[in-house]
């Protein structure tokens, strides 16, 4: 009877649960549709700020926890250690006893005097506890090699974070900046913070443009293109400084690799005014329509 009852509880319920599974599925795909639907990025400067300072309150209780797990694991060695030395010393204690106990028994029958079995006694003891404190000073030891190094690791790691925190906030600075010589003060900094920023050397290239230094934006380009030689943002903004400079074939050449790496690139050579001068030529022209066709990527197959 109880398992009619079972199974006639399963089919009234199984209903419910395939409709509560495709209404779930509908609240996902309408959220993916809302998502995709957006214009603008969700967060503004305020908000990365916010997330920002909350990651680092994260990361110091966090810190804060490995600290105090690591006193208590601290804690719980020395107890070990007491007692340990404390079971050491009660079991020499009983020995002496123990050996006091025998060397009656030794006097009375004759078999040696108890002057000789304290010494023995007193050698073999010291010999022992010499072992034991040998050996808990080198478990200490190992344990505060131990300290030392996580204590290291702790330094170092909010040294990193508090580095990141600054790079992330020249970096909103930056994005908020409309002088190009305070976007490119701005990114001098974060290079001097991390030199191997291969956006931030990019990004300066780009304000240099602004500036109307080509040259100096071209340099900039082939020491980016020096750390990373697959680099598309690179490419664009040394295609952008060569039009400047008025070198078709290199800017053309440059441009195409950009796209060969990055396929948004093709939207922006269209609205980029950096190209505006050599938007209206035949190579310019041939270069993208091969893009838009597809015929690029099948000539670097």
């Amino acid at each position: 009877m109880s398992r009619i009852i079972t199974l006639s509880l399963f089919a009234l319920l199984l209903p419910l649960f395939a409709l509560a599974e495709t209404t779930t599925q509908t609240v996902q795909e309408q959220a993916d549709e809302t998502v995709e639907a957006l214009d603008e990025s969700l967060y503004t400067p305020f908000i990365e700020r916010y997330i920002l300072d909350e990651l680092k309150a994260l990361r110091t209780q966090m810190l804060a926890q490995r600290n105090e797990l690591q006193k208590q694991i601290l804690d719980r060695e020395h107890q070990s250690v007491d007692r340990a030395v404390t079971y050491a010393t009660d079991t020499v204690t009983y020995f002496f006893y123990l050996v006091a106990a025998a060397s009656s028994i030794l006097v009375i029958v004759g078999w040696t005097s108890i002057r000789d079995i304290k010494e023995r006694i007193h050698t073999y003891a010291n010999d022992e506890i010499t072992k034991l404190i040998t050996e808990y000073e080198s478990r200490l030891g190992a344990i505060e090699k131990q300290l030392l190094a996580r204590s290291r690791d702790i330094k170092e790691n909010r040294e990193e974070l508090e580095t990141t925190r600054e790079v992330q906030s020249l970096w909103l600075r930056a994005q908020q900046e409309l002088n190009p010589s305070s976007k490119i003060r701005t990114y001098d900094q974060i290079l001097s913070i991390d030199s191997e920023d291969i956006e931030a050397i990019t990004y300066k290239a780009d304000a240099v443009l602004e500036l109307g230094e080509p040259q100096w934006a071209v340099n900039l380009c082939q020491q980016a293109l020096e750390k990373d030689e697959q680099n598309a943002h690179a490419f664009y903004q040394l295609g952008c400084a060569y039009a400047q400079l008025g070198n078709v074939e290199e800017s053309i050449r440059c441009i195409r690799a950009s796209i060969e790496q990055n396929e948004s690139y093709r939207e922006e050579v269209l609205k980029e005014e950096f190209l505006a001068n050599i938007r209206e030529l035949e190579e310019f022209k041939e270069l993208f329509y091969q893009v838009a066709a597809g015929d690029l990527h099948s000539e670097k197959n």
